[in-house]
């Protein structure tokens, strides 16, 4: 018998005067799932995140917890029972990395004398033993990331909200952060995680939520998403004279094409007849691969670079 869902978001509607950031948005997360939440800037990732922290209230529709809470009424309840990592570190400047863990047990009810033992269990999951006299100041981004995930874990949530917290560090930091939040995974936590990365998104998410202008507009398994909206095949071309074979007769091997600033892409059930055909065009570069959700992510939101908002 499946398991009830550790959160319910049911036909979330947000406005802010004449713009409707979150259009009748509902998921749910299941114990020991990753969701991902997608989509361009401004799509309402945030907004959500906020709601479900009883931090932006909703103007309809409700979201229910474990053990049949519900926010905002039983926001202190619901709250004791996450871990939060937001896109912009709030650690306090003051306190070493040790005493940022220590300060913020408090407000979970935990006594100083209580709690320090599990400081050096927390500093190692971070790989930050060696900083635990350090202020923040004098980390690097990841570290700094890796230590709003340990404080995020001080209570033992079930469930973490995590807004683009890989957002801004190098691929080394990225990929430990990453084996991180898997062993969390692996430790039966779940995972509710806005992301602009689709690798991010491919490697650790189990499900996930595509939004656009605050509207839901897919969900599922990432790979069952990208074989029930894409052609299984990406052949990208550029170079010399690529521009015009957008418009060219190799258009009858692709089932779409689609330009890119230099690019042309043609996805395609059989990529072999294409590239046949290519090889008779000299100058050019050709890239096959599989489809991928970056490209999914485009189909479904467009290409079009937004401004945040």
């Amino acid at each position: 018998m499946p398991s009830a869902p550790l959160l319910q978001a049911r036909h979330l509607f947000k406005r802010y005067g004449d713009t409707t950031v979150v259009d009748d948005l509902s998921f749910e997360i299941a114990p020991g799932e990753c969701l991902g939440v997608i989509g361009p800037n401004g799509a309402g990732k945030t907004t959500t995140i906020r709601m479900c922290l009883g931090l932006t209230a909703p103007d309809a529709g409700e979201i229910v917890a474990m053990d049949g809470l519900a926010m905002p009424r039983d926001a202190r309840a619901i709250k004791a029972q996450l871990g939060v990592v937001s896109q912009f570190d709030s650690l306090d400047p003051d306190f070493s990395c040790a005493e940022n863990l220590v300060v913020y047990a408090r407000y979970f009810g935990f006594s100083r004398r209580a709690f320090a033992p599990k400081v050096p269990q927390l500093l190692d999951f971070a790989a930050l033993s060696h900083k635990a006299d350090a202020k923040p100041g004098e980390l690097s981004g990841g570290m700094r990331r890796r230590l709003s995930l340990a404080r995020a874990l001080v209570n033992d949530p079930k469930l973490l909200l995590l807004d683009e917290p890989t957002t801004g560090l190098d691929p080394q930091a990225r990929h430990l952060m990453w084996e991180r939040l898997q062993t969390l995974l692996q430790q039966g936590k779940s995972i509710l995680l806005t992301t602009h990365f689709m690798d991010e998104a491919e490697r650790l998410c189990s499900r996930l939520l595509v939004i656009d202008h605050g509207r839901k507009i897919a969900e599922g398994r990432p790979r069952e998403l990208i074989a029930e909206h894409l052609e299984p095949d990406v052949v990208e071309v550029y170079g010399n004279g690529a521009l015009a074979l957008a418009a060219s007769p190799l258009r009858q091997f692709a089932a779409r094409v689609e330009v890119s600033g230099e690019t042309v892409f043609f996805y395609t059930q059989d990529a072999r007849r294409l590239l046949d055909a290519l090889a008779a065009h000299g100058g050019l570069r050709i890239f096959h691969r599989p489809a991928n959700l970056e490209d999914l992510f485009l189909k479904l939101t467009g290409r079009q670079i937004r401004e945040d908002g």
